[in-house]
């Protein structure tokens, strides 16, 4: 086997997962989304035998050669940047989590109406400040998310974030809570907002704790990342 024990780490995840929800009162539903990046295709094959049925990865190119040989039915998720030329891609994609500017929303819509479908995305989010970081800032996004209602080709699922790697206990709570609040305006604006991308390896436990419906994890699924 590819990732021995990669069963019983999903089954902990799982468990954890579910203690999570219990603490934060939220009562969500949470689906793991295995992050594959860096490994071959093997991984998102183990990934679903399993029971992880959704599946993602940060560079478009990286995945498009993955899907090519991946003969299992996973969903795929796209959680990094996407460039506005390569917005094409989004048809091999269920998700993409990181709508990170107005360009890429209107680009997106473009992609959305040309094909026929809305395209489901999720509002990327920078609450660290951190300029490595993309995302819009919470003052940017109320009049954004008012203008996003416009854009027929787009469907706002809900928002993605990530917590600086450097953040204590109290400070990944403050995030998460300000992710949930700021999908909350989302709903108001008129946005089927349901979904709360958020949580990673190191920090699920809070961001389910915090109402996360959708966690990004890798390194404790498949191990440290090829180099």
């Amino acid at each position: 086997m590819v990732f021995p024990g990669l069963a019983e780490r999903v089954a902990d995840v799982r468990a954890k997962i579910a203690a999570a929800v219990a603490r934060g009162g939220h009562g969500q539903q949470v689906t793991i989304v295995a992050v594959t990046k860096t490994h071959g295709p093997e991984a998102a094959r183990a990934a679903y035998e399993a029971g992880l049925h959704d599946v993602g990865e940060n560079k478009v190119q990286e995945a498009l050669k993955k899907m090519a040989a991946v003969d299992v039915p996973v969903r795929w998720h796209l959680i990094g940047h996407l460039q506005r030329n390569k917005v094409k891609a989004l048809e091999q994609f269920v998700l993409l989590h990181s709508l990170d500017s107005p360009r890429l929303a209107d680009a997106a819509c473009e992609f959305g109406i040309a094909r026929g479908r809305a395209v489901d995305v999720l509002v990327e989010l920078n609450l660290s400040g951190e300029a490595s970081k993309g995302g819009y800032t919470l003052s940017d996004l109320l009049p954004e998310a008012e203008r996003l209602v416009s854009l027929s080709g787009i469907r706002v699922r809900g928002v993605m974030t990530m917590a600086s790697f450097s953040a204590t206990e109290s400070q990944l709570h403050r995030t998460f809570a300000e992710a949930r609040e700021a999908r909350e305006e989302l709903i108001a604006a008129g946005h089927p907002a349901e979904e709360l991308s958020m949580g990673m390896s190191s920090d699920y436990e809070i961001a389910v704790e915090e109402g996360a419906t959708l966690v990004r994890l890798g390194t404790i699924l498949f191990g440290a990342r090829d180099k």
